[in-house]
């Protein structure tokens, strides 16, 4: 059983659909962070960067506490051997695009996302990020355009861009101005693990 603390964000997002897309048994701890909820003295035991998601894997009589959406990702596929190639060159890949969402698609999308909905006023944030977000979307659709899913094969690469991308409207983003996108985002969108992992927290 693995204990999973998140609330309805896209990072919490990209463990709960994880977990379901590898069948893991978990028991959800919604962490409210619009109530300082992820403040709390027993969420920092688990987490000290005060910020979720975060799992406790109960396995073997041991209890074992990750925090960081990309860590989580790389340790659930490497636990249930699913969704992380074995090759070293396609797993490279795919971590390659992992960090590009953690480094990139992540917070240049949130801090659109932020300026556009509380800090409306200042107008050089929203053009300076609303410039890098049309840029990465730029990116991923060129990239699909060559291959089916970010590293080829569907991935932890893909769940962890996915949530994002599901956030396009508050971009203010026209998805169909980005063919290949919208071909992944509705491939995706389709898979029942991706809808039930969307449904976490309740």
């Amino acid at each position: 059983m693995i204990d999973l603390y998140t609330w309805t964000t896209p990072n919490g997002r990209k463990i709960s659909i994880m977990l379901e897309e590898a069948g893991l048994s978990y028991k959800v701890h919604p962490v409210d962070i619009s109530q300082d909820e992820q403040f709390s003295p027993e969420f920092l035991k688990i987490n000290p960067n005060n910020k979720i998601p975060a799992i406790i894997d109960h396995e073997n009589g041991k209890s074992f506490s990750l925090f960081e959406s990309g860590a989580i990702l790389i340790y659930l596929a490497e636990k249930t051997g699913k969704l992380l190639s074995k090759d070293k060159h396609q797993r490279a890949i795919t971590i390659q695009w992992l960090m590009f969402q953690m480094a990139n698609a992540g917070p240049m999308l949130g801090q659109l996302h932020h300026f556009l909905r509380y800090a409306e006023d200042n107008a050089y944030a929203i053009n300076r990020y609303s410039k890098e977000t049309q840029r990465i979307y730029g990116v991923l659709d060129k990239h699909l355009s060559e291959s089916e899913f970010l590293a080829k094969d569907y991935s932890i690469a893909d769940i962890a861009v996915f949530p994002w991308i599901a956030l396009y409207e508050r971009h203010l983003i026209d998805i169909s101005n980005f063919e290949h996108i919208k071909r992944w985002f509705d491939d995706i969108q389709a898979r029942p693990a991706v809808q039930r992992g969307l449904q976490v927290p309740a």
